[in-house]
């Protein structure tokens, strides 16, 4: 017969922190924290784990690997700037975006001054419109043409210098397209979880930071309430205080990184383009007169405890629920 064992988590610190407790000694040997583990354990100093299951497993396996190509794709992009400012800096007139699809397609075509020399605007042109559908005009090929005539980039070793920047991007072109692909996959999988919908229909939410948050969270719906989810986060406030000394409010920053930034993350996004939460952070910041970043952190647990409710009440996004608040003069 199958028996269930409840699993637990003790953080090390907190072990190196009781050692002494049993003998009054720093001594430390694999019996003793044998001890001091079930010491802690008894006292009810334990964490329960939380093992993300079905769709949930599958998004966090998504969102770590989607983590990883988006490490390696930026990487990939500063090298490929690097590579501009050495041989062709003033590639910058020509380009604001510099990894855009007109620009890594110029990049294919007219690497340095001297390739773009060889050919007039209208050949530039023409080259465009053989890869995309909606190429530059003759002004800014007639730009590059420009720029590639003052040019005071690096002349030496050009093939070789070509031939790394033809690597680099097809990593670019491949690390794009996973990423793609991990995208889509993900938004296939939150389609499968109910409440998931409802959060994307949030304003100013986009899809990557609803299926970051809930693969790195697990199931909202198992929270009690918003509050356990800032202190999986480790957006809990602490401090440190004794008598008459009293020690500064801080983050706990005792949780999963990854969910910490990707909260931090959706609540910029929110205060940008969701009418709410913009008027909190201006009521925060005006009236309260509480710092930026202060009011963004504050309201992270506004849309943790709202991404909990909707999750295990089944409820849509309701504005109105949020308090309205009066216009800072």
């Amino acid at each position: 017969m199958d028996k269930v064992v409840e699993t637990a988590v003790v953080d090390p610190f907190k072990v190196k922190k009781n050692k002494e407790n049993r003998d009054n000694s720093q001594t430390k040997n694999d019996i003793k924290d044998a001890l001091v583990i079930a010491d802690m354990i008894k006292n009810g100093y334990y964490s329960s784990v939380r093992l993300a299951t079905g769709t949930h497993k599958s998004l966090r396996v998504l969102m770590t690997s989607r983590s990883f190509i988006q490490k390696n794709l930026l990487s990939v992009q500063n090298q490929i700037i690097r590579w501009i400012d050495i041989y062709f800096p003033e590639y910058r007139n020509v380009f604001k975006d510099l990894c855009c699809r007109t620009s890594l397609v110029t990049l294919r075509l007219f690497p340095t001054p001297d390739d773009v020399l060889k050919y007039t605007p209208e050949e530039i042109q023409s080259g465009w419109k053989k890869h995309m559908k909606r190429a530059e005009g003759l002004a800014r090929a007639q730009t590059l043409l420009n720029q590639a005539q003052h040019s005071v980039g690096e002349r030496e070793a050009l093939e070789e210098a070509k031939l790394f920047l033809m690597q680099l991007l097809d990593q670019y072109k491949q690390m794009s397209k996973q990423l793609e692909e991990i995208e889509t996959k993900a938004l296939s999988f939150l389609e499968l979880i109910p409440y998931a919908k409802r959060m994307l229909a949030i304003k100013g939410i986009k899809s990557n930071a609803v299926a970051g948050i809930l693969a790195e969270a697990g199931d909202l719906s198992q929270y009690q309430h918003g509050n356990q989810l800032l202190r999986h986060a480790g957006l809990h406030l602490c401090e440190d205080s004794s008598g008459k000394h009293k020690g500064q409010i801080v983050l706990s920053k005792r949780g999963r990184p990854r969910l910490r930034k990707l909260l931090y993350m959706a609540v910029l996004s929110l205060v940008s383009n969701n009418p709410e939460f913009k008027q909190l952070h201006e009521h925060n910041v005006k009236v309260k007169k509480m710092k930026g970043t202060n009011s963004i952190l504050k309201l992270c647990g506004k849309l943790a405890r709202i991404l909990v409710a909707m999750a295990k009440r089944g409820e849509a996004y309701q504005p109105e629920k949020i308090p309205t608040l009066a216009p800072a003069a």
